[in-house]
C-alpha cells in the first residue's frame, strides 16, 4: 500500500511536480544560443511560413500532445477544479513520455462552459500534434470531443471514453475466448453511464454485442425506455425495453458486468 505521506513526498520532493522541459539540441556556447534563438531561429520561421507543413520538420509539434482538462471529473474525486486536477494531468504526461516517448504539455482550463473550452483548445491547434482530453464530466465531454473533431485538423482523443473502452474491450474479448460464449448472445450490464460507461457500451456493440443485450445503470438505476430523470441523448441511445429498475434486477442472468462507477455497489 502507498501511504498519503509517500504520495505527497513523491509529488513535492526536491523539485515540485513530475515533469520538466529539456532541450533536445546543444545549448552551451554563444553560437548554440544564436542558433536556438535569434538570429538563427528566423530561418526555420521563414521556411514554415512558405510551407506550413515544415512546422513538423523544424519544431517539436509532431511529437507534442496537449493533455487538456477542466477538472470536472477527476478520477474518483469528482469536480475538484483545474488546479487540483493538475497532478493527474502531469501524471498522464509522465505515462506518455515513459511508455511512448511522446512529449506533453498539460493544460488546465478554468471553465465549466463547453463552448469556451472548445474555443480555447481550437486556438491552441498550431502548437500541438494531438489533443488528449482528460477528466471532463459527462455529458459535456461527448459534445466537446465531437465539436473538436469537426473543427480541428489534428487527432482528438478523450481518454476517459476511448482508453477505457479499448482496455475493457480487450478484457471482454479474452473472456469470450476463455468461456467459449458468443459475443452476439451475451447479456452485458454496465454500471456507470458517464464518459467511460457509454463509450464502453458503444465499443462492445462494435465488437459484436447486440445493443438490446446491453443494460446501462446510473445512480438512479436502470436506464430504461420512458425514463425521465437525469436523462440525456447519450443515455437515451441505450434506454432498454426492460422491467428491470435496479442494478440488482439488471444483474439477474447477466453474463458480463462492467463497473465504471462508484465503489461498494455489489457484494
Amino acid at each position: 500500500m502507498i501511504s498519503k505521506e509517500e504520495a505527497l513526498e513523491y509529488h513535492s520532493g526536491t523539485r515540485a511536480g513530475k515533469i520538466e522541459v529539456t532541450p533536445t539540441k546543444p545549448c552551451v556556447t554563444q553560437k548554440d544560443l544564436s542558433l536556438a534563438y535569434t538570429p538563427g531561429v528566423a530561418e526555420p520561421c521563414r521556411e514554415i511560413q512558405k510551407n506550413p507543413d515544415d512546422v513538423f520538420k523544424y519544431t517539436a509539434r509532431g511529437n507534442l500532445v496537449a493533455v487538456v482538462s477542466n477538472g470536472t471529473a477527476v478520477l474518483g474525486l469528482g469536480d475538484i477544479g483545474p488546479a487540483a486536477g493538475k497532478p493527474v494531468m502531469e501524471g498522464k504526461g509522465v505515462l506518455f513520455k515513459r511508455f511512448a516517448d511522446i512529449d506533453v504539455f498539460d493544460i488546465e482550463v478554468d471553465t465549466h462552459d463547453p463552448d469556451e473550452l472548445i474555443r480555447t483548445v481550437k486556438l491552441l491547434e498550431p502548437t500541438f500534434g494531438g489533443i488528449n482530453l482528460e477528466d471532463i464530466k459527462a455529458p459535456e465531454c461527448f459534445y466537446i470531443e465531437e465539436e473538436l473533431k469537426k473543427q480541428m485538423n489534428i487527432p482528438v482523443f478523450h481518454d476517459d471514453q476511448h482508453g477505457t473502452a479499448i482496455i475493457s474491450g480487450a478484457g471482454l474479448l479474452n473472456a469470450i475466448e476463455l468461456t467459449g460464449k458468443k459475443m452476439e448472445k451475451i447479456k452485458v450490464v454496465v454500471s456507470g453511464a458517464g464518459a467511460a460507461g457509454i463509450a464502453c457500451a458503444k465499443f462492445y456493440i462494435e465488437l459484436g454485442v447486440r445493443k438490446e443485450n446491453i443494460i446501462l445503470c446510473d445512480s438512479k438505476g436502470v436506464i430504461y425506455k420512458g425514463r425521465k430523470e437525469r436523462m440525456n441523448p447519450y443515455k437515451e441511445f441505450f434506454a432498454a425495453e426492460t422491467e428491470a429498475r435496479t442494478l440488482a434486477d439488471a444483474l439477474k442472468g447477466a453474463d458480463v458486468f462492467f463497473g465504471v462507477s462508484g465503489p461498494n455497489l455489489v457484494t
